[in-house]
């Protein structure tokens, strides 16, 4: 059966992970070498230096093209590392760039304060609309970057309509407008961007598709291998790479990635569903519920609703600091996508990188709390944040 033929879950099971040829193996083994002997000087196998390829890393961007029905796969030291590379090997000093403007912090210190000091001028919307990434599209703007669902206020957009404004300004102006789309809180078990549109993929791999908080990388996929080459030169001459041991964990991962993530947005859901009768709680924002402004675009786009909870509790900064000291089950702590709960506070946290009147503007205020919703049961979750909430009254 051809690789493609396979379905989802199969494989993130088989793809990249061939039974080792000499002995056997089912698992290959990780190729832990950071040189390869070569028969003579420039005569090799395909390999000299693991900063260039290396076997094991080869088999994650092998599974990471086919999940998000890429044509290749680069693998990076992490989630940052791999957008600065998409971001650096694509874009030039004088380009400017269109984001959403709720983005994860990191990436908004990335484009202000790495970036934009280089020459690259960040353009930012809070209109959901694709007419709104397009009007701010001239002849000097070389990207468009969103998050769907976004991070922490979980809005959606709508990455084929954004897809079809950007290629219409495209014939506009002239200039090839690169569309990247950040999948890490979907992961492409609930959707695939490239298929709607998108040039480009990234993650942080750190999250979901490792799944198990215990290792940090990043990965960028393209739809077409052709659009990779400058990010495969980028990753081996800047040389964040992610190293064997990682692409080993990650992709060990990657295998129960399908699994994983309903047992996220089955839990998710509860969640959710229980916070929004909770007078401690102000709001609840999660794409699964009915009122969520973006839920028919959320059911159309995505296979699932993710495992992302944002609530803000009433209260302000003294409720959530109280309300996240009381959580046994929940975790505090950044990131996101493990098996186990967490909760962040990302105006402290995740996004205290975001100047203050930007971030409240964005509605993260100080009684916000994102909550990553694990795969643990339901029932005990749910019991561990009404204590949380008693003990804050």
């Amino acid at each position: 059966m051809s690789e493609r033929s396979l379905r989802f879950s199969t494989r993130a099971v088989h793809v990249g992970q061939e039974p080792e040829p000499v002995t056997g193996a089912t698992i290959p083994p990780i190729h832990i070498t950071s040189t390869y002997t070569q028969e003579a000087p420039g005569k090799h196998k395909g390999f000299e230096y693991s900063r260039t390829r290396n076997p094991t890393r080869d088999a994650l961007q092998q599974v990471l093209a086919s999940l998000e029905e890429g044509q290749a796969a680069a693998s990076f030291a992490s989630g940052l590392a791999a957008s600065q590379a998409a971001i650096g090997a694509l874009l030039k000093s004088g380009d400017s760039l269109v984001a959403y403007a709720d983005c994860y912090g990191g990436t908004y210190r990335l484009l202000e304060r790495v970036f934009k000091p280089w020459g690259l001028e960040p353009r930012y919307t809070l209109d959901t609309r694709p007419e709104a990434f397009a009007e701010l599209i001239d002849d000097t703007t070389g990207m468009v970057w969103i998050e769907t669902p976004t991070n922490p206020m979980l809005r959606l957009l709508d990455i084929e309509a954004i897809g079809r404004a950007i290629r219409e300004r495209e014939r506009q102006t002239g200039r090839k407008v690169w569309f990247v789309v950040d999948n890490t809180f979907a992961t492409p078990a609930l959707q695939q961007p490239l298929t709607l549109g998108a040039d480009l993929v990234v993650h942080s791999t750190t999250k979901y598709l490792g799944g198990h908080s215990d290792v940090v990388g990043g990965a960028v996929v393209a739809r077409r291998a052709a659009d990779l080459e400058p990010v495969l030169f980028y990753q081996n001459a800047a040389g964040a790479v992610s190293s064997p041991f990682d692409c080993y964990l990650t992709h060990r991962g990657i295998k129960t990635l399908e699994l994983r993530m309903a047992r996220h947005c089955e839990n998710a859901m509860r969640v959710a569903r229980w916070a929004a009768g909770q007078p401690q709680i102000e709001k609840v924002i999660y794409p699964g519920l009915p009122e969520h402004p973006d839920h028919e675009l959320a059911r159309r786009q995505m296979r699932g609703f993710g495992g992302m909870v944002t609530i803000v509790l009433r209260g302000g900064l003294a409720a959530a600091e109280a309300f996240m000291r009381a959580l046994r089950v929940f975790a505090c702590a950044e990131s996101l996508g493990g098996v186990e709960s967490l909760a962040n506070h990302p105006a402290i946290m995740t996004h205290a990188s975001v100047p203050r009147e930007r971030r409240e503007a964005l509605g993260i205020v100080d009684g916000l709390v994102r909550l990553s919703v694990g795969i643990e049961d339901a029932d005990d979750l749910i019991e561990d944040l009404a204590q949380a909430l008693r003990q804050v009254e």
